[in-house]
């Protein structure tokens, strides 16, 4: 087979490429955030920090007094998910939550020192899993990486899911 055609053949999509196969994206995409997840809480166990409760303190430390839904935005969960979150954690004395200024009705999220001590723990957690997904990477690879995932994320958060578009 010449050069060309070889070319040809990378180009042109293969139907029965396993990469291609219902399912494997999803399946792949699950199990590395799972992975990583796990990595993560794990690094963290032993600081009485729980799964989700870092991403919160890393949100407030880097803008205090949000609101849940802020938070919740932010982090990709719900907001009444987030409440929880919020209502834990203040029993545990990581943050505190104060009436805002302006509508009293409104409730934001503030770091306590008891949870702005936690902040460079989970900072190194997260660069030391992220480190260990990436090992043996390449720096363009990273990149090319974090493009594609940037654009899943889009394309999956224009539109609401249309339970019958999928229907058979």
């Amino acid at each position: 087979m010449s050069k060309k055609d070889k070319s040809r053949k990378k180009d042109k999509p293969d139907k029965e490429s396993p990469s291609r196969e219902p399912g494997n994206l999803q399946s792949e995409v699950t199990r590395a955030a799972r992975f990583m997840r796990t990595f993560l809480t794990n690094s963290l166990s032993h600081s009485g920090v729980y799964a989700g409760q870092d991403g919160v303190i890393l949100a407030l430390a880097e803008e205090d007094g949000l609101s849940a839904g802020a938070i919740a935005e932010r982090l990709g969960v719900k907001p009444p998910t987030m409440t929880r979150t919020l209502a834990r954690m203040e029993a545990q004395g990581f943050i505190e939550r104060q009436a805002d200024e302006l509508d009293g009705r409104q409730m934001r999220a503030v770091l306590t020192d008891g949870g702005r001590k936690h902040v460079q723990a989970i900072q190194l957690a997260v660069k030391g899993t992220e480190n260990l997904a990436i090992a043996g990477l390449s720096d363009k690879e990273v990149r090319q990486f974090l493009k594609v995932l940037r654009k899943i994320n889009r394309n999956l958060g224009q539109v609401e899911p249309d339970a019958e578009a999928f229907a058979d």
